[in-house]
């Protein structure tokens, strides 16, 4: 690490300084229009931990697929914890290849049309005095993305949560600040798209636990991260209720709920509901509220208590009352769908994982590779692995049809 070669006291007012003037340069750079996938895209994370450590929860990739299910979308997770622009935390093997040309071959062999790049955070500790290398080396890989007929959309690197004294905290985000401040200017620029995260983690980390060690998130962080990456890209957010309401002249249904059949009274009363997507699975050990479950809402109903049942199967029984000022239904039926589908991406994620980062990689594909290299087509039969589970994951990344029915306690079934 490069030292700051002025007095620590000075140094540090004039950091924050910076900070604070940099600070109004953060801004989301909206793209033109609404952001989508196209069939036939793969999306590349590149970056440091900020996308390595997601390979255990596959959040970030289950909320891009489930928003486009209509279309194939394929996924590469090129993370690498302490990595920065020049690549140098892939050093594992040197000579030939340099850690550059080794990140980016790991590009070039992703096959990219999305970039998702997350840099910043490592190059942060050089302080203002690494700045113009850093800003110069992040515009030579952004040329080389460009070249590959990419589309690059920038984050900002996520703040310093723990761990440290006060002031050296204090220090560190402003030095983070300074560059992401840096990445939104280069991506203004550019014509990119930039979503700051810095700010939304830094606000959430004030109400609940969402890094392991206040520097990298957790599984509710990486949650939390999804939904914010969402927001930032402008996709619809939240689940509108549904609305039924019974009266004598019968049973009239919100638009995003279909009625089965021509029942006018509740006892015959069956129907479906629309979901564009599927909703994000819930961390594991999470004992917090939740904002985007699905919210039922029934007017009219007699005094008493009623049964919601999906496909025959028992979901909740509420009062009357509770009923009309609406219900939550904290993923129901899709609970084993939405949790199948984050089991495949983790899995798949786990071979692309051991294909393109092989334990003994300096003798199977690095400068040693006359030794073991033959090994190298154990590597390629994993693509086999990994396409199979891509098509299931087309499979059962859109949402499935289900049959709801309410019905009194007591009452005819």
């Amino acid at each position: 690490m490069r030292k700051i070669k002025i007095s620590t006291s000075i140094g540090y007012i004039l950091l924050l300084f910076i900070s604070l003037f940099y600070k109004t340069a953060i801004a989301q750079n909206q793209p033109e229009k609404a952001f989508e996938l196209k069939d036939g895209d793969r999306v590349v994370f590149l970056g440091n931990s900020v996308f390595e450590n997601d390979f255990q929860y596959g959040y970030l990739e289950f909320a891009l697929t489930t928003r486009f299910p209509d279309r194939h979308v394929t996924f590469r997770n090129l993370g690498w914890t302490g990595d920065n622009v020049f690549g140098d935390a892939r050093s594992t093997f040197t000579n030939p290849p340099t850690a550059y040309e080794h990140l980016i071959q790991n590009i070039i062999k992703a096959q990219p049309t999305v970039v998702f790049l997350a840099y910043g955070g490592v190059e942060a500790q050089e302080g203002e005095e690494g700045l113009p290398r850093f800003k110069a080396g992040l515009n030579n890989l952004l040329h080389k993305i460009d070249s590959l007929g990419a589309k690059t959309i920038l984050l900002s690197p996520i703040p310093v949560i723990g761990g440290d004294s006060t002031s050296n905290l204090d220090k560190r985000n402003a030095n983070i600040e300074l560059y992401a401040s840096a990445i939104s200017q280069i991506a203004s620029a550019r014509g990119k798209q930039f979503i700051d995260i810095y700010k939304p983690v830094q606000e959430l980390s004030k109400k609940e636990t969402i890094t392991e060690n206040g520097i990298h998130l957790n599984e509710t962080g990486y949650y939390r991260l999804a939904g914010i990456l969402e927001k930032g890209l402008g996709l619809k957010s939240g689940i509108e209720p549904v609305t039924i309401s019974i009266s004598k002249q019968g049973i009239d249904l919100s638009a995003n709920a279909k009625k089965l059949g021509k029942g006018t009274d509740l006892a015959d009363l069956k129907f479906t509901i629309q979901e564009d997507y599927l909703p994000l699975p819930y961390p594991k050990q999470y004992a917090g509220t939740f904002n985007d479950a699905q919210v039922i809402k029934v007017t009219g109903l007699k005094k008493g208590f009623y049964t919601l049942k999906a496909d025959d199967s028992d979901l909740i029984t509420a009062s009357a009352k509770e009923w009309e000022q609406g219900v939550s239904i904290k993923r129901g039926v899709s609970t084993n769908q939405v949790n199948l589908l984050r089991q495949m991406i983790v899995k798949k994620n786990d071979l692309f994982f051991f294909q393109y980062r092989p334990i003994n990689e300096t003798y199977i594909i690095g400068f040693r590779a006359y030794e073991q290299g033959k090994h190298v087509k154990d590597l390629d039969d994993q693509s086999i692995l990994i396409k199979f589970l891509e098509s299931q994951i087309a499979l059962e990344r859109t949402p499935k049809v289900h049959q709801y029915r309410l019905s009194q306690v007591g009452g005819p079934q």
